[in-house]
């Protein structure tokens, strides 16, 4: 939340963020979801939809006028004789607290560069008259988050593919680089939510050295030039968190018989790259690709929600 579409806001108008403190039972948000409510009226990010939104919405429209802090309980228990926003089953309480003005932007773009730069974060939010600062310390009555930054996907090869992909990994959540060499396709006209790399492999690696959070996906037009990011990315001293290639299983095979390297990292590499979903077109390419990102990043298996459901049943005779 803390990001370039936050400062835009406070560049021309106040704007209430809304967090989610403290959490208990079964709710849809974690500790620490945002949502933005601008004076506009536009609504970014959310805590998890409903009736309880709902209420955060329209109590934070009141806190745009007058200012005053406050906590909103949501109660998603379903209970009897009891105002409830849901049937999660949970309960969550959301810090509203409104951002304006200078000191307000400041902060974010702070934050900012700080994480854009790999940096952690850690943002203390007072329950009291004082504003949100940066700190280690927690002090009482107050809320202390560490922001961690955002994971990067390099995208080796700026064609079809990679046009398509950087839009979807920019939409969850990934900070996006393209590298390729050739001037007419790694352009920002064509990738307006990614940094565009028109240089060697060699010196974007090097420059990222530092990153822990490095996801790579090598997209190129021909296997010469997958030899060339592999090398680089695998002979990081820091490993990526993610190296994945696309191709057809004829083509992988001959990437890893050319390459000389360690056995070993090579059983790293996600290749053919993608969950496999049955995607043809470049725009179904990006979505199999950010599903394995996904399922990285958070510790997923891959397997679709409802077969476990669908096994049980099956068990029970149903």
């Amino acid at each position: 939340m803390f990001d370039r579409q936050f400062a835009q806001v406070l560049e021309t108008m106040p704007a209430v963020l809304a967090t989610v403190i403290q959490t208990q039972g079964s709710v849809p948000r974690e500790v620490g979801a945002k949502m933005l409510i601008c004076a506009d009226g536009r609504i970014l990010g959310t805590i998890g939809g409903g009736a309880g939104e709902a209420k955060v919405i329209q109590q934070a429209r009141a806190i745009l006028e007058t200012g005053r802090k406050q906590w909103v309980e949501i109660d998603l228990t379903g209970a009897p004789n009891r105002e409830t926003q849901g049937i999660c089953g949970g309960t969550m309480r959301v810090w509203l607290e409104r951002w304006q003005g200078e000191r307000s932007l400041s902060l974010v773009r702070q934050m900012m560069t700080m994480l854009e730069s790999g940096q952690t974060v850690s943002i203390v939010t007072p329950f009291d008259d004082r504003f949100p600062y940066l700190s280690q310390d927690c002090p009482e009555q107050a809320f202390i988050e560490t922001l961690h930054p955002a994971p990067t996907l390099l995208i080796v090869g700026a064609g079809h593919c990679g046009i398509q992909l950087a839009k979807v990994a920019d939409l969850v959540g990934f900070q996006v680089i393209v590298q390729d060499d050739r001037a007419e396709w790694a352009n920002a006209e064509l990738y307006p939510q990614a940094r565009v790399a028109h240089c060697a492999i060699d010196e974007v690696v090097d420059e990222l050295a530092n990153h822990t959070e490095l996801y790579a996906a090598l997209v190129t037009r021909g296997y010469q030039y997958d030899l060339t990011a592999l090398q680089a990315l695998l002979n990081r001293k820091l490993p990526c968190r993610y190296l994945g290639m696309i191709g057809s299983e004829k083509r992988v095979r001959k990437v890893y018989q050319t390459l000389e390297i360690d056995p070993e990292k090579l059983r790293s590499i996600y290749a053919p790259i993608g969950l496999e979903i049955g995607a043809l077109t470049p725009e179904e390419i990006a979505v199999s690709i950010c599903a394995e990102l996904i399922m990285v990043r958070r510790g997923g298996t891959g397997r679709s929600l409802s077969e476990r459901l669908r096994t049980a049943n099956s068990s029970s005779g149903r």
